[in-house]
């Protein structure tokens, strides 16, 4: 395993121009498979290989409680959680049918589950996070604890041979935590970052907003110490995704994000090591209010808007299909000369 925040391998600049050439020998007019093109171009990068390889994908789900959701921000209780992660374990949710779909590796990890939950991997730091509206959601040294938890998930999945990863995770009220950290992380509005996650009505959005905005001055934390904000406002499986996206990059592995949370994460994982930004594909644009902030903070455009704002690596692993394309492309597309058509006029 890695340390967290050391520097992260260069972008294989080499490789991605010798699969950008490569792609304009193929038998269709230049740029004609539009951003397909630049995707594979950015996994030769990655890789470290002209003609790159992302399966099999592992999919990495983090679970963990949140003490906020006592203030009443969430539709559901925060016993959901635990129900949730049970049925990872049994197959039943959504990322485990896109998995499934797909041929990945699922792993499901315990980071900060208040709840009893078994089947998944046990890493639980503390049993969720404090109510971070009267303290600290967890101390820097717990922060640290779950970023290590998961660079050790992105590990396992590398050297079982996942050549690339989704990131993805479950924890009731976790979409608060999300907006309080993209606020500080970005320095915009909480109204303009807020939106109903599980699916609050008026007066809970308007109470969640509320939630924030005090919490956020209360705290006071320093946009300039990424790792002090994550310990104030932050969930155990954002900073275990952070972990391990810190971690993919650091063993050359694409990294599909996922929506809201899972985003939030990474712009987290890039403030705290930059070079990360380049190991980074955006898998599509969540329904979820703060999202199109937190893809702006981090210059992405996402490959699919679905409209969805379920979570879990769902829509990762439905946008994995592009990522796989992409290197079919490169790699069994016949060139001009060797289906013998003209490329044009001398």
């Amino acid at each position: 395993m890695s340390d967290a925040f050391s520097s992260l391998p260069d972008f294989d600049a080499a490789c991605a121009a010798q699969a950008a050439a490569h792609l304009d020998t193929l038998t269709k007019p230049p740029g004609s498979l539009g951003r397909l093109e630049p995707l594979a171009v950015q996994l030769a990068g990655i890789r470290g290989e002209p003609f790159p390889r992302v399966s099999p994908p592992g999919v990495l789900v983090f679970a963990a409680d949140h003490g906020i959701a006592a203030e009443d921000v969430s539709a559901f209780p925060q016993s959901v959680t635990a129900q949730m992660v049970a049925n990872f374990v049994a197959g039943g949710a959504a990322i485990n049918v896109f998995a499934r779909q797909i041929g990945a590796r699922l792993e499901v990890i315990d980071v900060g589950v208040a709840g009893a939950v078994s089947g998944v991997v046990d890493e639980k730091v503390r049993a969720g996070t404090a109510n971070f509206a009267v303290e600290d959601a967890m101390t820097r040294g717990e922060a640290m604890q779950a970023i290590g938890v998961g660079q050790r998930a992105a590990e396992r999945a590398v050297e079982a041979g996942c050549r690339s990863l989704i990131v993805g995770e479950m924890g009731i009220a976790n979409t608060t935590a999300s907006s309080a950290l993209l606020a500080v992380l970005t320095g915009r509005p909480v109204a303009e970052l807020v939106g109903r996650g599980t699916g609050i009505d008026d007066a809970g959005l308007a109470r969640k907003r509320a939630v924030i905005e005090a919490a956020i001055a209360a705290r006071a934390p320093d946009a300039d110490d990424p790792l002090g904000v994550l310990a104030s406002l932050g969930g155990l499986e954002i900073a275990a995704m952070a972990g391990a996206f810190l971690e993919g990059a650091a063993r050359r592995v694409p990294l599909l994000v996922d929506g809201f949370i899972a985003t939030v994460a990474a712009l987290l994982a890039c403030r705290l090591a930059p070079e990360l930004r380049g190991y980074l594909i955006f898998a599509h644009r969540s329904h979820e209010t703060g999202h199109g902030a937190a893809l702006a903070a981090l210059e992405a455009s996402p490959l699919l808007d679905l409209e969805l704002r379920l979570g879990e690596g769902s829509g990762a692993a439905l946008a994995f299909a592009l990522l796989e394309a992409a290197c079919r492309m490169l790699s069994e597309m016949a060139s001009f000369e060797t289906a013998g058509i003209s490329a044009g006029p001398a």
